[in-house]
């Protein structure tokens, strides 16, 4: 029930699924999402912080960068919530504008 319940949380919140959206399109920095969603950089850190606690992504070091991507595998809870919410949200304007403008973010101009 733990874990139902932390996926559920992390779910709760519009932001943090905006990133979960974004991340079905490519791996992301922290800048790259603070660009996208408009958000401050705590807010950004905190938002993953809260997805990986509850098993949503994972993040990667790769020299200056932490990269983050979806989990895979991981919780049962998670791997379900993940896979329902690929399908989901498509036809909605910001989400679809959001996915639009991934490819646009360069993750060198954004962290100089």
């Amino acid at each position: 029930m733990k874990e139902f319940i932390q996926v559920m949380k992390a779910l709760s919140d519009p932001g943090r699924v905006k990133i979960l959206k974004i991340l079905q399109v490519r791996e992301l920095c922290v800048c790259e999402i603070k660009a996208l969603l408009g958000l401050a950089q705590p807010t950004v850190s905190k938002h993953l912080k809260l997805l990986e606690e509850a098993g949503l992504v994972t993040r990667r070091k790769e020299k200056l960068w932490v990269n983050y991507r979806l989990a895979v595998g991981g919780g049962s809870c998670a791997a379900a919530a993940l896979d329902d919410l690929r399908d989901r949200l498509e036809d909605d304007p910001e989400i679809r504008q959001l996915r639009k403008m991934v490819p646009l973010v360069n993750r060198e101009e954004l962290c100089r």
